[in-house]
């Protein structure tokens, strides 16, 4: 399995096993994805603890005020056996703009709205809403 695949899994069955948080290896990738999702506001926060070897990545899980999970659904696009590539004018909208894109791209991980604004274009990683 992946390191991306394996976040977003880990992610999935945190919360709907209604864990307050999940602990995930640590990667500079993972670490990004985990940015992006807090600064889009579908978890609340992450914290990277350092360890001699790899690391270890908390991430602390946003539910809704009636218990429901924030994230609805988190499903990979592109992977290691069918790589999906998009052009900054393709980059396809999540439902009808209430959700997020997430591209890896030649300046790092971005946000498909993100990705359109700086006409970027990459691999579609995953989607998110």
């Amino acid at each position: 399995m992946d390191t991306i695949s394996e976040f977003l899994t880990r992610v999935r069955n945190a919360q709907a096993a209604g864990h307050p948080k999940v602990d995930i290896p640590s990667s500079n990738m993972r670490s990004s994805i985990a940015h992006i999702l807090k600064a889009e506001g579908f978890i609340r926060d992450f914290k990277v603890a350092k360890d001699g070897r790899q690391g270890m990545m908390r991430v602390y899980l946003k539910f809704a005020a009636s218990g429901r999970p924030v994230i609805n659904s988190l499903k990979r696009v592109s992977r290691p056996g069918r790589r999906v590539y998009v052009k900054s004018d393709e980059i396809p909208k999540v439902q009808s703009g209430f959700g997020v894109t997430v591209l890896s791209t030649n300046k790092g991980l971005v946000t498909g709205a993100q990705a359109e604004k700086e006409k970027l274009g990459g691999e579609l990683l995953f989607k998110v809403y």
